[in-house]
């Protein structure tokens, strides 16, 4: 299967709003061949796959049949477990859509499948493949304080799960990713707004090294932010996600000498190639797929990711209680 120039077939589960972009960016991508669509839609289904050129799947049990070999997974939260256990059991390749998993146990479910039969998990946390957070992975040196935004304006989608899995968990990743160290303390608030879920959310938390991070997200805003700052030792760097640049801020090395008449302030865009992050995402599957090296955000990445985002909804529902937030739900006094 992975042979060196060997096409590889790939099937997307579930083409709603995520999964018919997988099915776009893979029609387009070299090296992967469109196999087919899997979704209980059939009328979704059929109009998806004619659009890009591929046929229905009946259902997941005729994967292995079709001689598929990786599959996108993006079916809601609920369902990633079960069918993705099926798949990497079957002998296919997986990249699950974030959150994994709606548990830790589920999740430790899917890495225990795809390590029992040596396939490839790769954990759908596109953000990391956003040319910005490639550029500031080569600079992190000792960040200690993080200011973290992504908001957006409501959307009838994922509205099954709160704000922290939906949207924060991107952020929560790349913290992960950044720091790479214990989290000791964590305070969250979030509310319903919209939704019987958390709609709007935002947690302080502390590593082991003295990092702090405040992160917000928003489902709910009037306009569209994703960005993240960061601060080092005389040095302050801040990523736009949307626009996928990186401004680098810093002292330059002697201009705070005492008899330097002033530091001396250097601002620097770094390189940062513009790519649809999901292209690249894929991209690197087919990789992983194709060489059997393991993924950049593997299983225990996406664990790591879910953890911190269940330790967030537990502070968030510690200080409902703590405040005694009563209709917490705004669908409960309906």
């Amino acid at each position: 299967m992975s042979g060196k120039g060997k096409t590889i077939r790939v099937a997307v589960v579930g083409v709603g709003q995520f999964g018919r972009n997988h099915a776009r960016v893979w029609r387009e991508i070299e090296g992967a061949e469109l196999a087919g669509i899997v979704d209980t839609n059939a009328e979704r289904a059929g109009q998806i796959a004619a659009e890009h050129g591929t046929r229905v799947i009946p259902g997941i049990e005729a994967l292995a049949a079709e001689r598929v070999d990786a599959v996108s997974l993006a079916v809601p939260t609920r369902d990633h477990a079960r069918i993705g256990c099926a798949l990497l059991e079957a002998g296919i390749d997986v990249l699950v859509e974030k959150p994994m998993a709606a548990s830790l146990d589920e999740a430790d479910m899917l890495i225990t499948a795809a390590e029992r039969g040596g396939r490839i998990l790769q954990i759908g946390h596109v953000e990391r493949f956003n040319p910005a957070v490639t550029a500031a992975q080569a600079i992190v040196s000792r960040p200690m304080f993080f200011e973290v935004h992504r908001l957006g304006v409501f959307t009838p989608r994922s509205l099954d799960i709160d704000v922290v899995y939906d949207v924060m968990i991107h952020d929560l990743d790349i913290l992960l990713s950044f720091v790479n160290a214990p989290v000791t303390d964590l305070k969250a608030v979030g509310i319903p707004v919209i939704t019987g879920k958390v709609d709007i959310a935002h947690a302080r938390i502390e590593f082991s090294t003295g990092t702090v991070a405040n992160v917000t997200a928003s489902r709910v805003s009037t306009e569209q932010v994703r960005k993240m700052r960061f601060f080092q030792e005389h040095e302050y760097i801040s990523l736009d996600f949307a626009r996928q640049d990186i401004l680098r801020v810093r002292v330059q090395p002697g201009a705070l000498r005492p008899d330097a008449p002033g530091p001396k302030i250097e601002f620097d865009k770094l390189p940062a190639a513009p790519v649809e992050p999901l292209r690249a995402e894929l991209g690197a599957f087919l990789e992983s797929v194709r060489t059997r090296k393991p993924p950049l955000v593997d299983g225990a990445a996406g664990r790591r990711a879910l953890e911190l985002a269940d330790r967030v909804m537990a502070g968030i529902l510690e200080h409902a209680r703590r405040v005694k937030l009563g209709a917490f739900s705004p669908l409960e006094v309906l």
